[in-house]
């Protein structure tokens, strides 16, 4: 580099006392702080992603330690309208990096209102995924959502609009399909191993119920109005919100207000599982058959175009999702898999078999790389989406005993006439305002 180089001064203007003063300067340690330059596993402040955190439940507590542990992430707030839950989160981030910058809100747009907020982890009660995943998107923020993705069929057919209108990564939190046993199943069914699929079995709860809970007394500090949020005005319960930081799921899931029961609770896994296995990711059921008894809550059935039946139920005993074909049977559930014949899913796959599924082995971790990389990871919004609505058909067809028959394609209902009314759910009362379902 020339002597005239910015920065530097020219060979014949260089003094001694310029000189001392280097020398000065040299004898002085330089210390950097580590949160500065980056190392020891620690990515400096220009690599790092930046989260804010909504809801801080159960859930969002697991996932606030998962992301705590990975050394490229910086969490700088966590919001939930329970002064205590908000409160003990902002403890933990602040004591893992010692310091207090940590925000607690009470309102989850002042998270998304931040610049220098990157991405969002969304874990409250189902009611409430829809507006945080349409605000986020529109303030161009990744988003890592729980499952079951939304409420309603209208809110998923809406969430996927706007995260590809605004080309945030998304990933649903059905972590299933980063588990190695499912992906193991899924790539034998979808090989052939099993010949022709002619069932599948889900085995997951029913739907939920009206809520019937009775008022009880509520302590300060929970903002109730905005916890009910589009849901009708009712007296506080604390079986849909207990106080505090609590180590359970609570029951709000078990009403249809704010969920869909066991059909969407564990639904949102299993049935994706059979969307994966089947080979119906962006699409799903033409046909959905209540039992002879929708009371029950059991035994609905689903009808694909080629002729392949997914059932609500279990099989042979079993739990968790059998895929039944003309040439065996593979059965996988959490840490289990097993298949008859043995070999079906003992045997790896050979040369010829083509379909290679995804492979993540870290839900968490899968969604960083895909912000880091901006491609969508392995359960992105359609995904969610999709395997959500095959839990809003079942549901609808055992609130309304009826045979629906279903556009994919067009997210729309076939028959019977006026089902499309049922989009947005089946309501005792209207959206309560300002939560109105929400435009792209």
């Amino acid at each position: 580099m020339s002597g005239k180089a910015r920065g530097f001064r020219s060979s014949a203007r260089f003094s001694r006392r310029d000189c001392l003063k280097l020398s000065a300067a040299a004898s002085v340690p330089l210390i950097v702080p580590r949160s500065v330059l980056g190392g020891d596993g620690e990515a400096a402040p220009s690599e790092r992603i930046t989260l804010g955190f909504i809801g801080m439940g159960k859930q969002n507590q697991h996932h606030l330690g998962r992301f705590l542990g990975i050394n490229r992430v910086r969490i700088l707030a966590v919001c939930d309208v329970d002064t205590t839950r908000r409160n003990d989160a902002k403890r933990r981030v602040d004591e893992k990096y010692g310091n207090q910058d940590c925000a607690a809100y009470n309102d989850y747009r002042d998270v998304i209102k931040r610049a220098d907020i990157q991405a969002v982890v969304i874990a409250t009660p189902d009611h409430w995924h829809t507006h945080p995943i349409v605000d986020a998107c529109k303030a161009k923020k990744d988003i890592y959502c729980e499952k079951p993705l939304t409420l309603t069929i209208a809110e998923a057919k809406l969430c996927i609009e706007a995260v590809n209108k605004y080309g945030v990564v998304f990933q649903t939190g059905s972590q299933q399909r980063s588990s190695r046993e499912f992906r193991v199943a899924c790539e034998a069914v979808r090989n052939g191993r099993i010949g022709k699929v002619e069932r599948v079995y889900a085995a997951v709860g029913g739907p939920s119920k009206w809520c019937d809970l009775p008022e009880e007394p509520m302590e300060p500090g929970l903002d109730w109005g905005l916890w009910l949020g589009q849901a009708p005005e009712r007296p506080y319960n604390s079986v849909l919100s207990p106080r505090g930081v609590h180590n359970h799921f609570p029951a709000w899931r078990s009403y249809r207000e704010y969920s869909g029961g066991g059909m969407t609770d564990w639904g949102a896994h299993h049935f994706d599982i059979a969307q994966w296995g089947l080979g119906m990711d962006g699409s799903g059921p033409v046909r959905i058959i209540p039992p002879e008894n929708p009371g029950s809550g059991i035994g609905v059935r689903y009808l694909y175009e080629n002729g392949t039946e997914l059932i609500h139920n279990a099989y042979e005993g079993r739990g968790g999702v059998n895929f039944v074909g003309s040439d065996g049977v593979v059965y996988v559930d959490r840490g289990k898999l097993q298949s008859w014949p043995d070999e079906i899913v003992k045997e790896p796959l050979g040369e010829n078999e083509k379909v290679r599924l995804y492979q993540s082995s870290d839900h968490h971790q899968d969604w960083i790389n895909g912000i880091v990389e901006r491609k969508q990871p392995i359960c992105p919004v359609e995904v969610g989406a999709g395997s959500v609505t095959v839990c809003h058909l079942g549901n609808l067809a055992y609130w309304t005993g009826e045979t629906l028959r279903w556009d994919p394609r067009n997210w729309k209902f076939v028959e019977p006439a006026g089902a499309n009314e049922w989009l947005d759910g089946i309501r005792q009362s209207p959206r309560r305002d300002p939560w109105q379902l929400p435009t792209v």
